[in-house]
């Protein structure tokens, strides 16, 4: 844990900094090649050797679970952590009750349960139909259900990941369908990607994903340094004056989809060269305007909004759509504090796609709320550049990457 987080700072005030940036930092290892290689390690019902695993609250929520004995699993925040050990725990071998913090049994989970429930899991819930806390007894593999699914494909690819997953332990593989615009498959891709390497094959065509029935093989795997987490040492490139920033643990050909950052700030006026250490981030110019999709990379939304709106880039946004079942609603949490800067985010009916206008952006002392998500925080914070900056509930970057702040300081941000 870091230092602010010990004491739960209310507030970070972040000085206005000097504009030049010269360091080399490791980010965290990818949260989402770990929790998924955690579960396959768990499917293996064997121990493989795991390296580089995020330290991520998330995370160590996941290790922690995949390792108690209890009869109740709390996730905390975590939203991954519940969508992939709701579908794990049916199909194990024991009764468990999966619950979480409040927001936790604000965000939806139904789609997941009743995809599960086709396939024969029993699963009830304790409070508020279609969310958590819920309860998963046994599954009944002498009396399987269907293995043949439909499912949304715009909805959180998390749902997808995790009966991709579970998929090969159950008695005749999965098959399922992807119904409509399919989001975030770079994640859904990767998912296959790891599978692969524990012994899995499968087969994706058009919107058909098709898994066999298979024993997971153990497989040992080094996890790669997040490119999420990347974004934000990219978005303080792009505000810097001069830079040259060395980021660690980074592959060209990697399995994360939000290693489209590269591609997308190179745009925004950062330029990437990969040596094999990790990737070295430099100034270029940039762009006047720029327009693109999400779908397949939600996470980078906010980093992307906040540089584009300092910078004075019109920059037009689609695919936001899971923004608003994250941590917080995103899309209204940029709106209200981008607008303290003099930016706006405008949606453009009725096409649920968002342009950010700067009027007249500021850096002057203001503070920013962060509405208990990670994200918020840190996409806001590389602002100091540009004048000082304070940060509410600083401690919310535990969920992804607890030692930002310490980073920063390795960038001469005085905190």
């Amino acid at each position: 844990m870091s230092e602010h987080t010990a004491t739960s700072v209310e507030s970070i005030n972040i000085p206005k900094h000097s504009g030049k940036v010269y360091c080399t930092v490791t980010p965290p290892s990818s949260k989402s090649e770990s929790n998924r290689v955690l579960i396959m390690e768990a499917l293996t019902g064997k121990n493989c050797y795991m390296g580089n695993l995020s330290n991520a609250r998330d995370t160590q929520t996941m290790i922690r679970l995949l390792n108690s004995d209890d009869y109740t699993l709390d996730v905390l925040d975590a939203g991954t952590t519940m969508r992939f050990l709701t579908a794990y725990c049916a199909v194990s071998e024991r009764e468990r009750e999966l619950t979480g913090t409040a927001r936790m049994k604000e965000r939806p989970i139904k789609l997941l349960v009743d995809a599960l429930r086709e396939l024969g899991a029993n699963i009830e819930y304790k409070e508020k139909e279609g969310y958590p806390p819920i309860v998963i007894k046994p599954f009944d593999t002498s009396n399987p259900g269907t293995n043949h699914i439909k499912i949304k494909g715009d909805v959180s690819s998390q749902y997808i990941t995790a009966l991709i997953m579970i998929a090969p332990v159950l008695p005749e593989g999965l098959v399922i369908e992807l119904e409509g615009k399919v989001g975030s498959k770079p994640y859904i891709r990767m998912t296959l990607r790891l599978m692969e390497l524990f012994g899995i094959s499968s087969s994706w065509e058009d919107n058909i994903i098709r898994i066999p029935n298979k024993k997971y093989e153990p497989f040992p795997y080094k996890v790669e340094s997040d490119w999420s987490a990347a974004s934000y040492w990219y978005s303080i490139a792009a505000l810097s004056n001069e830079a040259e920033i060395k980021l660690n643990g980074y592959l060209t050909d990697s399995f994360q989809g939000d290693r489209v950052v590269a591609d997308i700030m190179d745009k925004l006026g950062v330029k990437s060269t990969f040596t094999p250490e990790g990737v070295i981030l430099t100034k270029k110019e940039a762009v006047s305007s720029i327009e693109f999709d999400y779908t397949d990379c939600p996470d980078l939304a906010q980093t992307i909004a906040v540089i584009c709106a300092a910078k004075g880039i019109e920059c037009t946004m689609s695919g936001l759509e899971s923004l608003r079942i994250k941590e917080t609603d995103r899309i209204a949490a940029l709106q209200n504090e981008l607008a303290k800067f003099g930016a706006r985010m405008l949606e453009l009916v009725p096409d649920q796609v968002y342009k950010v206008i700067t009027d007249d952006f500021v850096v002057n002392g203001q503070s920013v709320a962060t509405y208990k998500d990670h994200r918020m925080a840190m996409a806001f914070a590389p602002l100091a550049l540009l004048g000082p900056v304070t940060i509410e509930n600083p401690d919310v970057v535990e969920k992804s990457y607890p030692h930002y702040w310490e980073d920063l300081k390795k960038a001469g941000f005085a905190l």
